[in-house]
């Protein structure tokens, strides 16, 4: 490569892509199917993804661009929901989108840290690449559920968390296998 050659920076796709991702996830929390009598939300099949692709970034472009993508879809995720309420004529509530805007950006932070130590200081693994995924989900219910819906205690929440999160494992663990696909750092085309 001489030096008059440029390397284009496409990681502002993957953020706009995160971000998408972020808001249809906001959008589809309204549709539900039931399982087992328990209703759960169409955003539990996306919300693994978003990881994956925040996980894509760092590995790709490293840690600052996914902080930058971070914070990009946690702003987007607030604007959308204000910008909704406007629309549809609702009133405005901060402690409506704090639950799922803690979980979200603490849960990313999390799975940003962990990642981020398993790429520098391990061999890929995919077990423990895995377990990061299974463990930042677990996050990311637990912050929106003591924050905004305030319901532990509920009868089905605990059969409709523990579904959820079986139904996510499973999930996460394709993810970790495609995960484990990506080659690391800017591959080079001679």
């Amino acid at each position: 490569m001489t030096k008059n050659d440029e390397i284009y920076n496409d990681s502002w796709l993957y953020t706009l892509i995160l971000v998408t991702l972020t808001i249809f996830l906001e959008s589809l929390k309204k549709y539900t199917f039931s399982i087992f009598g328990v209703n759960l939300t169409y955003a539990l099949f996306l919300l693994p993804g978003v990881y994956l692709i925040a996980n894509y970034i760092t590995k790709k472009y490293g840690y600052k661009k996914c902080v930058v993508s971070i914070v990009a879809s946690a702003l987007s995720l607030v604007l959308f929901y204000t910008l909704m309420s406007f629309i549809l004529n609702k009133k405005l509530l901060l402690e409506n989108i704090s639950g799922e805007f803690c979980g979200y950006v603490i849960s990313q932070f999390a799975n940003l840290t962990i990642y981020s130590f398993l790429l520098n200081n391990t061999k890929a693994n995919y077990f423990l690449i895995a377990i990061n995924y299974i463990f930042s989900l677990i996050i990311n219910y637990m912050f929106y559920t003591l924050i905004y819906l305030n319901q532990v205690a509920l009868n089905n929440f605990w059969k409709g968390y523990f579904i959820t999160l079986g139904i996510q494992v499973v999930i996460c663990l394709i993810l970790a296998f495609i995960d484990m696909q990506i080659k690391r750092g800017r591959e080079l085309e001679k």
